[in-house]
């Protein structure tokens, strides 16, 4: 694969297999107001645009069976305060993921991570895994105005890494991922594994999808 002067990373679906403790929290929010689990394939599904993106994705999945009008702010907050407790219980770096970055750090000096996980979230579950100290910058959900799909973080990390976005390379899972790539002409490179949503990898128009992070080096 081309060599780039940095990279960035999207988190959850990408580096980390984060869905087993958000579910736990998303099931500890729903069952709050007695609404009943989801399981992990569904919230694979709904990871991306963040927690309280989330949750209305959920809330909807149930509004033929439940006449329930939640606040999801107050059911955010719920989310948040027991995602924050357990945020990396079961959460885990994917295959590769710890030996390949080595080698692009060790390469290049000059990583990022871009998430739409709010950005204390995001640190916490970098430090817990022990993932960050091979970033130079984490761009969270809520670190500026705007979140993925939009270019701005990207032009955020790529200023921070003092790097052009034409030499930079995105890795993400996600159509949200790609479209923020695309947004600030990032090349672009998708997870085939990831947790890819409505749209599958192939049919979103990545620069190549990759099936292990050992094809990044």
């Amino acid at each position: 694969m081309k060599e780039y002067s940095a990279y960035l990373f999207d988190l959850d679906g990408t580096l980390v297999d984060t869905a087993p403790d958000l579910m736990d929290a998303l099931n500890h929010a729903l069952n709050s107001i007695s609404l009943p689990s989801v399981n992990l394939e569904l919230t694979r599904k709904w990871v991306g645009f963040g927690g309280r993106v989330m949750l209305k994705q959920a809330m909807e999945s149930f509004s033929n069976e439940h006449n329930v009008e939640p606040d999801i702010e107050h059911l955010y907050r719920v989310f948040v305060d027991y995602y924050r407790a357990q945020t990396s219980e079961k959460s885990q770096p994917y295959p590769d993921v710890i030996d390949t970055l080595q080698k692009l750090y060790q390469r290049t000096g000059k990583l990022a991570v871009v998430t739409n996980k709010a950005e204390h979230l995001a640190l916490k579950c970098l430090d817990e895994l022990d993932l960050t100290r091979f970033f130079n910058v984490v761009v969270g959900g809520d670190t500026l105005q705007v979140a993925k799909p939009e270019a701005e973080p990207v032009f955020y990390a790529c200023n921070e890494l003092e790097v052009k976005t034409a030499d930079t390379l995105f890795v993400g899972d996600s159509k949200t991922d790609l479209d923020c790539a695309r947004n600030a002409g990032c090349d672009v490179v998708i997870m085939a594994d990831g947790y890819y949503g409505n749209v599958e990898p192939q049919s979103m128009g990545a620069d190549a999808i990759i099936s292990t992070f050992r094809e990044l080096i």
